[in-house]
């Protein structure tokens, strides 16, 4: 395979450490270039994030060559011939040339070889299967830089079976095109995801949330999902009815803000329950969870707040992010006054405790609970404005102390 042409690489993959890393690799013979992604993003002039290192050398072998160089090797999965490689405190992931002997969802049986033909071919997209020197040279075997540059979303040989050895792929194609296309997609790649998509249930959560939560963060999804609506992916994706149009209405009016969870709560049509029904199915966090739900199905009283200009309050019971991002997909037309709100919003702190009442006298338990309850309403009320010594007063009146008594 010879190179098609030379790249300036980014610093991350023309640092020192970078060097050392490739030192050591190529230090007996063996052959490495770097691969995937970072050959992409650097071809695009696009952050770099991890770098990938494809070689010839098995995992064995590169273990022994990293230890030689003293550098640290982590055996992140042998088994697949890949070796994690740290120098200088950056992470490097190691990959022995490959081809698939059977495949079966995430993982394939796999065996070694010195081929870099067979190990392009065996990759997803062709702008993901380029291959490049640690000196610049890029290699090419099919089409990926034109491909990548032209903003064309491709599959290496057929998509149907592409998708076939690992359905993850199929949401890793809209992922892209979201994220990388510029033109449209392939016929036989959409006839590829509409006939397989029945297959996405077999995923697991955690990596369909993996995935659509990165098609989410694209600078504008939208078009993308409409296209994955018209082939019925999101009935097999998501437990409950999902619109791209909720989405669009939102980033008219806050496409800068790049949160996945804000954004899967405008593409969901669905209460509480649903929500929650999403969230286990895409094994959400519980903290992303609880927003999740919260944003699908805010409390009637948040709502009322925000419809009659009861702001403070509002802030006050919710937080400043729960209030902002209720407004965005609820009440986009109080979007200034609430912005006005938050801007002068001081975050009051309820001055009196539960020590507080049994300083005057009230005994521990429920009914202490209620009534710290109650005064802080009272409080409320009256705009978060009464003093410390105010909300005691308050408390010793409730508790039948004339004003002055020992509290």
């Amino acid at each position: 395979m010879e190179p098609v042409r030379t790249i300036e690489l980014p610093p991350v993959m023309a640092a020192p450490e970078t060097a050392r890393v490739f030192e050591a690799l190529t230090s007996d013979g063996a052959k490495a270039r770097f691969v995937g992604g970072c050959v992409r993003d650097s071809l695009l002039h696009r952050p770099v994030k991890d770098i990938d290192i494809a070689t010839d050398a098995e995992p064995e072998r590169v273990l022994r060559l990293l230890a030689a160089a003293r550098l640290r090797a982590i055996p992140t999965g042998l088994a697949h011939g890949t070796v994690t490689a740290v120098s200088s405190g950056s992470h490097y992931e190691i990959t022995t040339l490959r081809h698939d002997v059977e495949t079966f969802g995430r993982h394939a049986r796999v065996a070694f070889t010195d081929d870099w033909m067979i190990d392009a071919s065996r990759r997803d997209f062709t702008m993901n299967a380029l291959f490049c020197g640690i000196d610049g040279d890029l290699y090419d075997p099919f089409g990926g830089v034109g491909d990548a540059l032209a903003g064309h979303v491709r599959f290496v040989g057929d998509p149907r079976a592409r998708i076939t050895e690992d359905v993850l792929r199929l949401l890793r194609f809209f992922r892209f095109q979201a994220h990388y296309g510029r033109t449209p997609p392939e016929p036989a790649a959409l006839e590829a995801c509409a006939e397989l998509a029945p297959l996405l249930p077999t995923l697991s959560g955690e990596r369909i949330h993996g995935e659509l939560f990165r098609l989410l963060r694209a600078h504008d999804p939208v078009p993308v999902l409409r296209l994955m609506a018209e082939l019925d992916v999101p009935r097999h994706l998501l437990p409950r009815p999902a619109s791209p149009e909720g989405l669009h209405r939102l980033l008219e009016i806050a496409r800068h803000r790049d949160d996945p969870v804000l954004r899967l709560a405008a593409l969901l049509e669905t209460d509480r329950a649903g929500a929650l029904a999403v969230a286990e199915r895409l094994r959400l966090s519980n903290a992303e969870t609880d927003r999740l739900a919260l944003l699908a199905a805010p409390p009637p009283s948040l709502l009322d707040a925000i419809a009659h200009g009861e702001l403070r309050r509002a802030l006050y019971q919710a937080g400043v992010e729960t209030v902002r991002d209720v407004t965005l997909l609820r009440a986009p037309e109080r979007l200034a006054e609430v912005g006005l709100a938050i801007a002068a919003w001081d975050d009051p702190k309820f001055p009196l405790q539960g020590r507080d009442l049994i300083d005057a006298g009230v005994p521990p338990g429920k009914g202490m609970g209620q009534l710290l309850r109650d005064l802080e309403r009272w409080w409320e009320d009256r705009d978060h404005r009464p003093s410390r010594e105010d909300c005691l007063t308050e408390l010793r009146g409730r508790l039948g102390d004339p004003p002055g008594g020992s509290a």
